[in-house]
């Protein structure tokens, strides 16, 4: 039969089509998903994701492999994740069929308050916290993420599930090609920060595609850790030498505040789009503008739009405003603030904030909703996701903010510290300014969906104000525009940032719309008689890693996208 004979059979009504066309193809490159009946694993890394299968053949759980991949992301993506940031996770426990969530940020030291900071940075000539050096660095939760995680979950010894990142950083891995890019920049500009050259490069350079590199410090720490428990990293000579190196670098951080640190169990928040159940970590994190964005869509006819049309960009970027002005005024550490998640999450809240959309003009001046610091907008992380043979699912992201962070890295031990604290806000007397043993405003968040009451996908993106905008993209790319869970991952995403202010100040200029490619010209042009205003922001969309689970057919589906280095499996 001739080709075009052929494919005209194939397309024809009384034929069934693939799941998403893709027979045809889309218009972005996509790819099959993965599917497997016992496991699957999804990271940025593909021998994280390995080492995740691994340590789940070898007997542990999704939340063991879960640990284990973040560990060697630590190692293997040192430009988004590492012993020194902190870590959110939601955990779909199949014993109890609850969701539960993990908030570990660490806190600013607690002998600093908002004055002192204020005089360090007037004695440093610095009108807000800076990125590198020890003042934005806060206590470094991911270490005990883990050992909450694995004293409630985890299965194998904690030794068992450290072991593949302590053989890889004694013995090598290759540097795969986006973390050598990023790698390499990070190797220029944190050159003069103390002790990353040791740390991180050979010879002042970073790692090339496809080097082998090793890491024998950060092999030493976490085999100590493995044997020892979390105290061989919160007491001990380690914290010694952790807080030395802060102490000696201008920070205020003590013995007291790494011994005193701990973890959070909180309880997700959710609202419901069109019979999907969207689970968010509440603040400090910013899960809930997720939830914002979703709940001022849900009045409009999203599918009727159509995906990549001036209406749907339009819609939902000024939906993303309404959001952000709330997320720049009220999104902190809810220990220090009563703040009004409920209120800001509620159907009736939305209601009135939509009155507020413009659909033919962009809005330049958006104030927030309620009468009560805008977060930079970048930043680097990893994300990943497990399930496992009994049903548990775990949605992980962990990050140093600012791709290797502080530039700070503690003597012998094989890490550099986040520079997270950078998010606080240096007005006083709003919710995310600066105090003594608090926790910063925060960009990374995981993410869950249920239907019904139970577990249907664990998924995340990465990238720092890019995420809840694509948690509600890829949400709408799945309801609305009926894509599977490789294509709402892949399809092109809209990225609006506002002013560039970062200190809490509200929307004055309308801010910029970046597309990816696969927008077309003629969608911009009427994007720009509304008043948009674009910009490019190339390496700004994110990373986006899923898994679905199919109770009908008793299989997992497995997404991993291009924009990364890593890949999805199961078995």
């Amino acid at each position: 039969m001739p080709i075009l004979a052929t494919l005209s059979f194939l397309l024809s009504s009384t034929t069934p089509k693939i799941p998403g066309d893709r027979v045809t193809g889309l218009p972005f490159a996509t790819r099959s998903e993965v599917i497997a009946p016992k496991a699957m694993a999804a990271t940025s890394h593909p021998l994280a994701t390995n080492i995740a299968l691994e340590i789940m053949r070898a007997g542990g759980n999704a939340m063991d492999a879960a640990i284990a991949a973040n560990a060697a992301l630590g190692l293997m993506e040192p430009t988004g994740s590492g012993l020194g940031g902190d870590l959110f996770a939601i955990v779909w426990d199949a014993d109890t069929k609850k969701l539960h969530g993990l908030n570990a940020s660490g806190r600013s030291p607690e002998g600093l308050d908002l004055d002192g900071m204020q005089a360090e940075l007037t004695k440093r000539e610095l009108g807000l916290i800076p990125a590198l050096g020890a003042l934005p660095v806060t206590i470094p939760g991911c270490v005990d993420g883990w050992f909450e995680l694995h004293d409630r979950f985890g299965k194998l010894p904690m030794s068992a599930v450290l072991a593949p990142t302590v053989d890889y950083a004694r013995n090598g891995f290759p540097v795969t090609e986006l973390i050598a890019y990023y790698w390499q920049l990070s190797a220029r500009s944190l050159a003069a920060q103390p002790g990353f050259v040791d740390t991180f490069t050979r010879e002042g350079r970073g790692p090339e595609l496809g080097e082998m590199w090793t890491n024998p410090a950060l092999a030493n720490t976490l085999e100590r850790i493995g044997k020892e428990g979390k105290d061989a990293f919160y007491k001990g000579d380690s914290a010694k030498v952790m807080v030395d190196c802060l102490q000696a670098a201008g920070g205020a951080h003590t013995l007291e505040d790494f011994a005193n640190h701990d973890s959070e169990w909180v309880d997700p928040v959710s609202t419901d789009y069109r019979g999907y159940t969207l689970w968010e970590l509440p603040p400090n994190g910013q899960g809930i503008a997720a939830l914002q964005i979703l709940n001022i869509l849900e009045g409009y006819d999203i599918k009727g739009m159509g995906f990549g049309s001036a209406d749907y960009v339009h819609h939902f970027v000024e939906a993303k405003k309404l959001a952000f002005a709330d997320r720049s005024r009220f999104y902190a550490d809810p220990s220090f603030t009563d703040l009004p998640v409920e209120e800001l999450i509620s159907k009736e809240y939305a209601r009135e904030r939509r009155k507020l959309l413009d659909s033919g003009a962009a809005a330049l001046v958006v104030e927030p909703g309620l009468k009560l610091p805008a977060a930079l907008e970048d930043g680097d992380t990893v994300y990943l996701t497990v399930a496992d043979e009994a049903g548990n699912m775990v949605s992980l992201i962990q990050s140093n903010y600012r791709g290797m962070g502080s530039g700070l890295c503690p003597p012998g031990l094989g890490f550099g510290f986040q520079n997270r604290g950078e998010l606080f806000d240096m007005t006083p007397g709003r919710p995310n300014s600066f105090a003594p043993g608090k926790r910063p405003f925060h960009t990374i968040i995981p993410a869950f969906v249920t239907k019904n009451g139970k577990p249907l996908i664990s998924f995340g993106v990465m990238g720092g104000a890019t995420q809840p905008q694509a948690h509600a993209q890829v949400l709408i790319n799945l309801v609305d525009f009926g894509m599977n869970l490789q294509e709402a991952g892949d399809a092109p995403r809209i990225l609006h940032t506002g002013s560039s202010q970062p200190t809490g100040q509200v929307m004055t200029d309308g801010g910029y719309v970046s597309l990816e490619s696969g927008f077309s010209t003629e969608v911009r042009a009427d994007l720009a008689k509304r008043g948009h205003q674009f910009r490019p922001s190339p390496g700004a969309f994110g990373g986006y890693q899923a898994i679905r689970y199919d109770a009908e057919k008793g299989v997992y589906f497995g997404a991993s996208e291009s924009r990364k280095d890593g890949h999805a499996a199961g078995f």
